[in-house]
């Protein structure tokens, strides 16, 4: 059965490839989307599954489903550096979450600002190659909630 991850945050769909980080951009975690969000204020990033948070850090996280298939939504690229500043969570590691609770506030434009990209890679962990279906077009305009790509 198909596993539908929906859209973190709103913006434009990118494919994974055009991602400039060489982990995200070589699905070497999995295939993915990714989005790039609005820079216009404070955006919530809202959990693409329903399931259980396993990984939460300020800049990413980690959803499981049921069915032990994980989504991971990574807010902007080496956020990793900027160690939790300008990120508020909304949840914590074991968590049960529903598709489109809340997880983490965060502004974009302060992530462009400071030099990095706040592009939203939402990559399907360890998914097997072919096995997404995208449900937008590269370069639609998404919605957070907004069905993002089927997961067979």
């Amino acid at each position: 059965m198909g596993l539908t991850v929906l859209a973190p945050v709103a913006g434009v769909v990118h494919a994974m490839a055009d991602v400039p980080d060489p982990v995200f951009g070589g699905e070497i975690v999995g295939p993915g989307l990714a989005i790039d969000p609005p820079r216009d204020g404070v955006v919530n990033a809202i959990a693409p599954v329903s399931g259980t948070i396993a990984k939460l850090h300020a800049h990413a996280f980690v959803v499981v489903g049921g069915d032990g298939r994980a989504a991971l939504v990574h807010l902007g690229l080496d956020t990793v550096q900027l160690q939790g500043k300008g990120f508020e969570l909304h949840a914590a590691e074991g968590d049960v979450v529903q598709a489109g609770d809340v997880v983490v506030s965060w502004n974009p434009g302060e992530v462009e600002a400071g030099g990095r990209s706040p592009i939203c890679p939402v990559v399907a962990l360890e998914g097997a190659p072919g096995s997404l279906t995208p449900l937008v077009e590269i370069g639609a305009q998404v919605s957070p909630g907004d069905a993002l790509f089927e997961w067979s």
